[in-house]
């Protein structure tokens, strides 16, 4: 007699740290059991997967869902279920919300707020500020915090800290890896007036590569003075990419699908619906950017989900915000450039569940193995499908790659062993808990 399993995952071809191979996963009490040919054992449920990949959950390390303060927008239970419909079992939710989440009390209302609402798995960023940094070390334990965030330029109040000055004396304080929005605000102040009215081609011109590269290095070089650990977002030019090669051992490196896959081209198309900062530029940085991936200096992907309502970004630049959907659209959109030949499955999980896990020292998640989250994303690496806004779970409804054919799609998305949505339905109820972190515990 086998072992018996509250469900078994069958006939899937799993991806995993050790390769591919068609395997059984059991599942039993949320937690990953065993792991290989599991045709005598017994189980509660037998899902049959034959013909789909199973991959480790997807985590999505940086995400806007607007909640407190901006629920028009986004709130938690509805960009949590734009990510379980796009196939991610986790997401690192940003802190520039109304009330800002810079203390204990705002990261406990958002966690109390998040806790058996939102779809997927959660944790929020801290953000580094001024006034709290004697609070950093402390805040940065705290149960649900991914750890401190901290805005260069692209912000706003208190958020934002643009000198070395303020820089260094947070990155004095942390002990976890501090995530940096890195443009420099000195001169984006300087070159707003290079902004045109209504065209928001002009947009890369005013937040230019230089502003970017300028940021990263400083903030590198205040990292080394510090002797602190760094994860710079959304890198958006070629010339960060070379830089960032030779201080790995200070700082990780994320890239957004966007800037993976949209050109400066596509303003002309698209419009402020690409407004994005740092921007979407032009191709040869995106091909700096794929350099990057392809040498292994990325270290993790991020949708930067920063939803918007269309009226919002249908406004003439530059009164139009910044920011677009992603969440949602990660999986089949990066699973696409796979079928194409730009990464391997693989590679994917590394830089969406592996790579995530290293670097932020998650708990319990981010590979098969036995013991762990029985956290999968599920996806059907051979089947066409066209994303349409109509797909978008978002509250704002709309998506740039809106009538996109992709080659690959997410089928499942299970979370701790329970079904949460499958072959595009939400057949799971709100049961998302915090991730906890190695460093935290």
């Amino acid at each position: 007699m086998g072992q018996t399993f509250d469900r078994i995952f069958e006939n899937a071809i799993v991806v995993n740290h050790d390769g591919r191979a068609e395997r059984d996963i059991g599942v039993a009490n949320g937690k990953i059991a065993a792991i290989g040919n599991l045709a005598q054992s017994d189980a509660g449920e037998r899902v049959n997967c034959k013909g789909l990949h199973i991959l480790p959950g997807v985590v999505d390390t940086q995400v806007h869902f607007r909640e407190p303060g901006l629920e028009h927008k986004e709130d938690l239970q509805s960009g949590s279920l734009a990510a379980v419909m796009g196939g991610v079992t986790a997401v690192f939710e940003m802190p520039n919300t109304n009330p800002l989440t810079t203390s204990e009390a705002a990261l406990a209302d958002k966690v109390a707020r998040a806790t058996n609402r939102m779809h997927c798995d959660f944790a929020f960023w801290v953000g580094g500020t001024r006034d709290n940094v004697d609070d950093l070390p402390e805040l940065e334990r705290l149960p649900g915090a991914a750890g401190i965030k901290v805005f260069m330029g692209s912000s706003t109040g208190d958020l934002l800290i643009e000198d070395d000055e303020g820089v260094a004396a947070v990155l004095s304080k942390v002990r976890r890896r501090a995530a940096f929005h890195s443009e420099d605000e000195f001169r984006l102040r300087e070159r707003e007036h290079l902004r045109i009215e209504d065209d928001p081609r002009s947009h890369p011109v005013w937040r230019d590569e230089i502003a970017a590269l300028q940021c990263t290095e400083r903030l590198v070089n205040i990292a080394r003075k510090c002797g602190a650990r760094i994860h710079v977002l959304h890198i958006s030019t070629a010339e960060e990419m070379a830089f960032l090669q030779a201080h790995k051992d200070v700082a990780s490196v994320e890239v957004t699908p966007h800037h993976l896959t949209l050109t400066a081209d596509d303003y002309e198309r698209l419009g402020t619906l690409i407004q994005m900062n740092p921007p979407v530029r032009d191709k040869r940085h995106k091909e700096g950017i794929w350099q990057g991936l392809d040498q292994g200096i990325v270290d993790v992907l991020g949708s930067d989900h920063a939803p918007h309502t269309l009226a919002e970004k249908q406004k003439p630049y530059p009164a139009s915000p910044s920011g677009m959907t992603g969440v949602q659209t990660l999986v089949p959109m990066m699973l696409t450039h796979v079928n194409a030949g730009r990464l391997t499955l693989e590679r994917f999980v590394d830089l969406t569940s592996a790579g995530p896990a290293r670097l932020f020292q998650i708990a319990g998640k981010g590979r098969i193995a036995a013991g762990y989250d029985a956290d999968f994303t599920i996806v059907d690496q051979g089947r066409t499908e066209t994303i349409t806004n109509e797909w978008i779970a978002s509250k704002c409804s709309w998506t740039p790659y809106d009538g996109v054919e992709v080659s690959a799609w997410p089928v499942g998305t299970i979370i701790r062993g329970r079904r949460v949505m499958w072959e595009g339905e939400l057949v799971g109820g709100s049961a998302g808990q915090a991730v906890r972190f190695m460093e935290g515990l």
